[in-house]
């Protein structure tokens, strides 16, 4: 191949992973002027700005404030709203008392109505929320204006449901959806969410049955930039997924579609969250979803999406979204065997192929792939080896996650290349056989094991097609390679990123093996390169450049803050008192109460208190006695009937406190009520380490609780109060933080906390 060709189909290779990436989000423009019937990302932002300005996770001052604020733009826009409130559990044991804002516009017949759905709550207690939910809160106030200024009659009711409490435990929409009489109405919800602070918003099924008729319906919706595909909603089944929806679909049998963004994972339930750091795209990515199904799953019978069939899909560049039924799987697997089978006899009967040269083309496969799996599946585990200040960020996804991203992702690439350089003396034929090969095998345990990733026999496609080019051609033109080889590009290379994204940079295996095996589906062309050698080294500088610029990124900023906890614990019942971390590598403003060097690791409680990864305390430290008023605990009842115990207890705070964790010892509890709410057979059946119950408080309020239990059995509860106020209450002199670090998340964190045991023989 000519140089000059070379070159060029390198850099369309780098423009179509360009266009796979952009063409996935629409582009903000600041100030732009829209009309009033249409969406505007600046409208829906001055809603995220005014509803992010303080923490307002349940029973923290902003929470009201942000309640007021969304029912008085509802009401504004002509809505007759309601608030729903009670206490609920959830199924995770987390007692809370949800008010959720509720309103509904009339539809001119009496069909099932769309829901749209959306969190106001932060999670506690420093994050700002504007990403996760204030962003779905926004797109629904915005998009409901727009739609409304159209003075167009809905066939169908529209509900709007921004519910609270979702980060404890989806507990306002397990209250709408057990207590509210709207729930029966509901045939269709679409719920928006976040999960960082930008990206693309990726569209997830929740349904019991099919998916097929919801794909059809969402396709003829025709939003501008769908990005989704069925490997996603496979594996999200297969996950214990966690988004308001799934209440819906589980406690009501209601489908629905989810709309959430991943990247800038680092952002997610931090302080960090914030009007400013919002990608502004990703917002009217979310508009642009909620516009199109709006419009159109408010004017269709939405009895009519329920399937029990399911379909495969997926999105690429300039198509949008491609389907087509489960039915089609297998006859398109067999028929990409098929192909492949009477390529190799062609090839065979030609003289291109022989059984020898075929066998060599495994070994820089197999080379190649081995490589690269190993070195991404240690590649976390080396980072945090170098950097242990890495085990600080607890979603495993650091602030320059990108770049190590972009570094494997060339690694990969420059052993590719060097392993197919010491075999280029093998004709291009022969080396395409392995590769073919092992792409039918991963597409048929595929078709067996995870049917959604069916659509990756798309671009083996190509690579056949390449194959008989290669097979009858000495000199294919390098630019028809290409273009056989974009399904790859399109669909795998977006794909590459969100693995280590979405999951964790412990996943950076998925990553190197990924691009590994597009690179093969590129072979057609890469093997007509004469330099290869020179690519796997540019590629391997561009790996050495990508991780020096990562290392000069290592240290924390304001912008890139290191998340730092710190907890005062008193034991009322030993009248001790010590300060403890969660951090594994404690920041000097850590050190200042804790110092590690001086105190060894915490060892692991039986009783770890509740956070999103079971984190425990990383080191503790002796700290002055302080004044901290317990709470009381009254014995209400205590009662034996036949083998039974029956005991009744409340406990009321003396201080203003945000959080009750409950423990047991290692027994069975028969029943629980807390607050007149009944714990749930299984949760009491399933509960890990002792916990009973976490009740995030609002209003100071009481914990009442009643517990059925064998009498052969001693009971030992362990009382955790805490509050949120360690900076700023007046017994202690804990300076703010420097602006390079932030409230470390998803753990009790600036708590004052205090410890009883009380024990029933």
């Amino acid at each position: 191949m000519k140089k000059t060709t070379t070159v060029t189909t390198l850099l369309l290779i780098i423009l179509a992973i360009y266009w796979s990436f952009k063409s996935m989000t629409p582009t903000y423009t600041p100030n732009e002027k829209v009309d009033t019937t249409s969406f505007s990302t600046d409208r829906a932002l001055s809603h995220v700005k005014n509803i992010s300005k303080e923490p307002h996770g349940v029973g923290f001052p902003g929470h009201e404030k942000v309640r007021s604020y969304i029912v008085s733009e509802l009401e504004k826009l002509g809505l007759k709203t309601e608030t729903q409130e009670g206490y609920t559990a959830g199924d995770w044991g987390n007692l809370s008392k949800a008010v959720n804002i509720i309103a509904r516009i009339k539809g001119t017949e009496a069909g099932k109505a769309l829901m749209l759905l959306s969190h106001y709550d932060s999670n506690p207690h420093s994050s700002l929320g504007a990403s996760d939910a204030g962003s779905g809160v926004a797109t629904i106030i915005e998009g409901i204006r727009a739609f409304l200024a159209k003075n167009e009659a809905p066939k169908n009711d529209i509900i709007i449901l921004i519910s609270d409490a979702e980060e404890l435990g989806l507990n306002g929409a397990d209250l709408f959806v057990k207590e509210h009489p709207w729930t029966k109405d509901v045939g269709l919800v679409l719920n928006f969410e976040a999960r960082g602070s930008g990206g693309p918003g990726i569209m997830l099924l929740e349904t019991n049955r099919g998916n097929n008729n919801l794909i059809k319906e969402f396709i003829k919706a025709d939003p501008e930039y769908p990005v989704a595909n069925s490997l996603a909603y496979s594996i999200y089944k297969l996950l214990p997924n966690d988004t308001d929806l799934t209440v819906f679909r589980e406690n009501a049998d209601i489908d629905g579609f989810n709309f959430a963004f991943i990247d800038d994972h680092f952002d997610y339930h931090t302080a960090h969250d914030t009007y400013e750091r919002l990608d502004r795209n990703t917002l009217a990515h979310q508009g642009s979803y909620l516009v199109a199904l709006l419009d159109h799953f408010s004017n269709i019978d939405l009895s009519t999406v329920r399937s029990l069939k399911d379909s495969v899909y997926f999105n690429i560049p300039f198509f949008k979204l491609i389907s087509y039924p489960f039915e089609w799987i297998w006859p398109m697997l067999l028929l990409g065997c098929v192909v492949f089978l009477l390529l190799l006899v062609l090839g065979f009967n030609k003289n291109v192929l022989n059984g020898k040269d075929i066998l060599k083309g495994f070994l820089p496969l197999l080379t190649s792939l081995l490589i690269n799996g190993i070195v991404g599946y240690f590649a976390w585990s080396a980072l945090k080896s170098l950097y242990p200040q890495y085990a600080d960020i607890l979603h495993g996804f650091t602030y320059n996650g990108h770049a190590y991203i972009l570094a494997f992702v060339f690694f990969s690439v420059s052993v590719s290349f060097y392993a197919y350089h010491k075999f280029q003396i093998v004709k291009t034929p022969n080396l395409l056989v392995a590769p073919l090969f092992i792409w039918l095998v991963i597409c048929t345990l595929l078709c067996l094991y995870l049917d959604g990733a069916a659509f990756f026999i798309i671009p083996v496609y190509g690579a056949l097609a390449a194959f008989y080019i290669v097979i009858n051609q000495k000199n294919p033109n390098g630019f028809l390679l290409l273009f056989l080889a974009l399904p790859a590009i399109f669909i795998f290379a977006p794909l590459i990123q969100l693995f280590p994204i979405a999951l964790g940079l412990k996943m950076m295996v998925a990553s190197t093996v990924f691009t590994t095996l597009t690179f093969y589906l590129l072979l057609p062309l890469f093997t007509r390169y004469k330099n290869k050698r020179s690519m796997a080294f540019i590629s391997f500088l561009l790996f050495i450049g990508f991780m020096v610029s990562a290392h000069f990124n290592v240290d924390f900023t304001p912008e890139n803050a290191k998340p730092t906890s710190l907890v005062y614990l008193l034991d009322v019942d030993k009248n001790q008192a010590k300060w403890a971390t969660y951090e594994k590598a404690p920041s000097n403003w850590t050190k200042q109460y804790i110092d590690p060097k001086k105190n060894t690791p915490e060892k692991p409680s039986a009783n770890t208190l509740s956070s999103k990864y079971g984190s425990g305390f990383s080191f503790t430290a002796a700290a002055p006695l302080k004044n901290i008023t317990p709470p009381t605990i009254e014995i209400l009842r205590d009662t034996l009937i036949g083998e039974t115990r029956k005991l009744q207890i409340c406990v009321t705070p003396k201080r203003h406190v945000n959080r009750l964790e409950i423990f047991t010892n290692d027994m069975d509890i028969n029943k629980a009520i807390v607050n007149g709410i009944e714990l749930s057979n299984h949760y009491l059946k399933n509960r890990r380490n002792g916990k009973l119950i976490t009740h995030y408080i609002s209003d100071n309020h009481y914990t009442e609780l009643s517990l059925e239990f064998s009498n052969d059995d001693s009971l030992e509860l362990t009382f955790y109060e805490a509050s949120n106020d360690l900076l700023n209450n007046d017994l202690f002199t804990v300076p703010e933080r420097p602006e390079n670090n932030i409230p470390m998340p998803f753990v009790l964190n600036d708590a004052i906390l205090t410890v009883q045991k009380l024990t029933f023989d």
